[in-house]
This record gives C-alpha cells, sequence and structure tokens, in this order.
C-alpha cells in the first residue's frame, strides 16, 4: 500500500520558519521524484519545488526560490521541504507527490506547470502565516 503523510504545517508569523516532512511508504523512494505542490482556495494546485531522481537536482518557482529547500532523507524514505522568511502569501495547503524519475514539470513565466502527472499524492498539511 502507498502511502505519503504530510505533516509540520502550522501557524507561523511572517518572517518565521517552518518545515515540512513527507513520509512515505510502499515504493522504493529513491526511484522516485518528490515534489511540493500548495492550494489556495479558490485557485488551481501549484507546483513549487521538486527533487528530481534522474539528477538528484532540485528546482523552485519564483515565488519561493531562495527561501525553500528541498532534502530527502533517504534512510527514513522522508523528504522535508524547510521554508525560511515565510509570507502571507504563503498561506496554503501544501503537498507532497511522487512520480517515477524526474519532476515532470515545464517552467514558463516564473512558475512550473505539469508535464506529466504524479502518480501518488498525499493528504497535506495547513501553513498559516500571519502579517
Amino acid at each position: 500500500d502507498v502511502q505519503l503523510q504530510a505533516s509540520g504545517g502550522g501557524l507561523v508569523q511572517a518572517g518565521g520558519s517552518l518545515r515540512l516532512s513527507c513520509a512515505t511508504s510502499g515504493f522504493t523512494f529513491g526511484d522516485y521524484a518528490i515534489a511540493w505542490y500548495r492550494q489556495v482556495p479558490g485557485k488551481e494546485r501549484e507546483g513549487i519545488s521538486c527533487r528530481s531522481n534522474d539528477d538528484g537536482n532540485t528546482i523552485h518557482a519564483d515565488s519561493v526560490k531562495g527561501r525553500f529547500t528541498i532534502s530527502n532523507d533517504n534512510s527514513k524514505n522522508t523528504a522535508h521541504l524547510q521554508m525560511t522568511s515565510l509570507k502571507p502569501e504563503d498561506t496554503a495547503v501544501y503537498y507532497c507527490a511522487a512520480r517515477p524519475h524526474g519532476c515532470g514539470w515545464v517552467y514558463y513565466g516564473g512558475r512550473f506547470y505539469d508535464v506529466d502527472s504524479y502518480e501518488f499524492w498525499g493528504q497535506g498539511t495547513q501553513v498559516t502565516v500571519s502579517s
């Protein structure tokens, strides 16, 4: 049974930090790209950060570049999204997702868009940044 369990969300003041975790099971963690998405009510889900399995590179949307970092703990099959210098506009539900090999995104206008679908999804964790 494949499972992705996102955790670590919460309420934080602007300028603060949070670390999200995505605990996975049921698939070979090292063979999959792990991506982080976020969604605000009424808006489309947005891919913000991804670590590719193909080359180990990480990519970030312009909105979070320089503030968010993604890392994998292969010993625990867990991915982390370290978020710093948080802004009120970072408020959203954050999801982790997994797909084989690369991130499957195309970059356009500062954002990433899905080219290939993600096979597995976590349940989401709420991040609220107060001003």
